[in-house]
């Protein structure tokens, strides 16, 4: 039935059947709200665009992977591997997440209130029309946007070590500038443009629209003061291969 609510909850369910319940309450609503979820692995799991999962509680490894154009909001914390090879779609997380957070994501947006654990981003990449967007309100952990491919990344407050190590493509953008001796060898790190701002700003328009009210103030959308990081050339490690 469209535009049905139904409500589940989970306790400490194993996460088969936890997932069991919550793909057969998705057969049967648009928006399931789960309760009590206690570490549950795969919650969200390729969900496809028009589903909708609200999650009170902390969900386990691997929450939304290969989603599929869905909507996760998750009232708490999450673990590792939160988007996991996404394709589309969308997860608001209310607190931090774990590793590896967006996980080879090639589509969909990314939103975190707080700060996030290592790896972050790693492998992200875009094709086409499909630019993927991740934005941590708080710091990182170290190697953000390691092998980073493609799309974007956000980060509002500070990164740890070996940030962006092998980044080939992509954009990560800064709010803490780094020294110039942290720049991993092939990165460039910049002043943004217009059209740096104009994205940063969009997407922390959205940020706030979710988070303003946790945080008791919306952050500045305007993009004002932050840094591009992006690889030098095109092509960086160009001399590794074989013409």
């Amino acid at each position: 039935m469209m535009g049905k609510r139904v409500s589940v909850t989970l306790g400490t369910e194993h996460f088969t059947e936890a997932n069991e319940t919550v793909r057969d309450a998705l057969l049967r609503a648009d928006t399931v709200v789960v309760r009590e979820a206690f570490a549950q692995r795969y919650l969200g799991c390729a969900m496809p665009t028009g589903k909708t999962l609200e999650i009170h509680g902390v969900p386990g490894n691997d929450l939304a992977c290969y989603l599929d154009g869905g909507r996760i909001e998750v009232f708490g914390n999450a673990q590792d591997q939160v988007g996991n090879t996404m394709d589309g779609g969308c997860i608001v997380v209310h607190g931090r997440c774990g590793d590896a957070a967006g996980y080879g994501m090639r589509g969909g947006q990314i939103f975190v209130r707080d700060g996030c654990g290592w790896r972050v981003g790693i492998h992200m990449k875009q094709f086409e029309d499909k630019r993927p967007a991740i934005v941590i309100g708080g710091d990182a952990g170290s190697f953000l946007g390691e092998y980073l491919a493609g799309g974007v990344i956000v980060l509002l407050g500070k990164p740890g070590r070996h940030l962006a190590t092998g980044m080939h493509g992509g954009v990560i953008y800064l709010k803490h500038r780094i020294a110039d001796d942290e720049v991993s060898e092939g990165l460039v790190q910049e002043p943004v443009d217009e059209a740096d701002r104009a994205l940063i700003r969009s997407l922390l328009e959205r940020y706030n629209g979710f988070f303003a009210a946790d945080l008791g103030a919306p952050v500045d959308a305007t993009g004002e003061g932050f840094f591009r990081l992006r690889p030098a050339t095109a092509r960086p490690y160009a001399s590794m291969y074989a013409n």
